[in-house]
């Protein structure tokens, strides 16, 4: 039987039962997960393996990839940068990066890429291994495209391309990387376990992914019938799944990190920093983050307050299922799946296979959960949801 080891506050005694019943029934690998409430830490769990090949233990300060939690992270950075007078979100990419301008592109606002309303979800010619880590390279080839649907008309999840378009930006503005920025103004000064593009050191302690159970965006075949009739979700979902050639599978597979030998886990991939899906951090850090930026300690309350605003919900055109964005964060949908005392004030992110950041400044609340044995949910997974609930359930 797994231990589960650290601090939860006798208040939220459900959430650690929730815990160490996923580690029963076999849910878990390894996995941690932290809550803050009106600025304290009230749980902080972790337990199960960081490497099944090799038995080394989940411990205090395991790190893992928690995929696009990472996007959170990112908007907060464009958003401080904006918020000092940098650049205006609702002003044309191309005033920042002016080769952005070509195939069309000049009228796509900031405020575009931050709501995946840009219609440059996919890269159209593969990035090549060498390129990893050249992150303007890769926006350089974006730079050149066409979108796949009129900007500002529709939204679809930019599951890679949100974080080389962003961050471009990022690095027009500022002449510095994402990574660079959460390191000396958001990790640094406010002392967090978090990563965006991990040092050596922390790469050799992160925890290792298992192979992911994953359904959707893998490019399925032998697909012979869809459930449901064309136009229904369950139908759309399940085609886009089957087909490879598909938004979602395109989305998900350009740069392709399964080049790389253990995919997500190769120390390029952890180092890299790419900021749609490169954070390493502890469910501590990532926690944290979230208490900080509803405490006004990373961006002032107004600014917050507006970003989180929703500009986008309904029907993605990536994921199929509904989706709502506010500037760069996730609003409760069907691609965040939050408890209903929390549909009108959580926000954050999710990310592949399980792991969500979650703050809630009504509620006073920054939680995290990060895992490394991989749902088969493409954004989020029910794991994370019954702890969030638990939380909610005990306030």
């Amino acid at each position: 039987m797994t231990v589960v080891h650290g601090h939860c506050d006798p208040r939220f005694a459900p959430v650690r039962e929730v815990f160490e019943r996923h580690f029963a029934q076999g849910e878990e690998l390894g996995a941690a997960f932290a809550v803050v409430h009106d600025g304290e830490t009230v749980v902080d769990l972790w337990g199960g393996v960081a490497d099944r090949h090799t038995g080394r233990p989940w411990e205090r300060h395991t790190p893992v990839l928690a995929y696009s939690c990472t996007k959170a992270v990112t908007a907060t950075v464009l958003l401080s940068l904006a918020e000092r007078g940098h650049l205006d979100i609702t002003a044309p990419v191309a005033d920042y990066w002016p080769e952005f301008a070509a195939a069309g592109k000049s009228r796509i606002t900031v405020e575009h890429l931050l709501t995946h309303q840009a219609g440059l979800p996919v890269i159209e010619e593969q990035v090549p291994v060498t390129e990893f880590e050249d992150q303007p390279a890769i926006a350089d080839r974006l730079a050149g495209q066409a979108p796949v649907w009129e900007p500002g008309t529709a939204h679809g999840y930019h599951a890679l391309t949100y974080g080389f378009l962003v961050g471009e930006v990022v690095r027009r503005v500022s002449g510095k990387s994402v990574g660079e920025i959460v390191a000396t103004d958001i990790a640094g000064p406010c002392g967090l376990e978090l990563w965006v593009g991990a040092p050596g050191d922390v790469v050799e302690r992160t925890a290792r992914l298992s192979a992911g159970e994953r359904t959707a965006g893998t490019g399925a075949t032998g697909v012979t019938e869809l459930p449901g009739k064309p136009g229904d979700t369950a139908h759309e979902l399940a085609r886009a799944t089957a087909d490879k050639d598909s938004l979602m599978n395109r989305a998900l597979t350009n740069p392709p990190m399964h080049l790389l030998k253990g995919s997500a886990n190769h120390p390029v991939i952890l180092r890299a920093g790419w900021p749609a899906l490169g954070m390493v951090t502890t469910a501590r850090g990532l926690a944290a983050f979230y208490r900080e930026l509803i405490a006004g300690r990373i961006l002032k309350e107004t600014t917050l307050r507006d970003a989180l605003r929703p500009r986008v919900a309904g029907s993605d055109r990536v994921l199929i299922i509904d989706s709502s964005f506010g500037l760069g964060y996730m609003r409760p949908a069907m691609t965040f799946f939050a408890p209903a005392k929390s549909a009108k004030t959580a926000f954050g992110h999710t990310g592949m296979g399980g792991s969500l950041g979650l703050g809630d400044p009504e509620h006073g609340l920054g939680m995290a959960y990060v895992m490394n044995k991989m749902a088969r949910a493409l954004t989020g997974s029910l794991r994370a949801y019954h702890l969030a609930e638990a939380v909610y359930d005990s306030l």
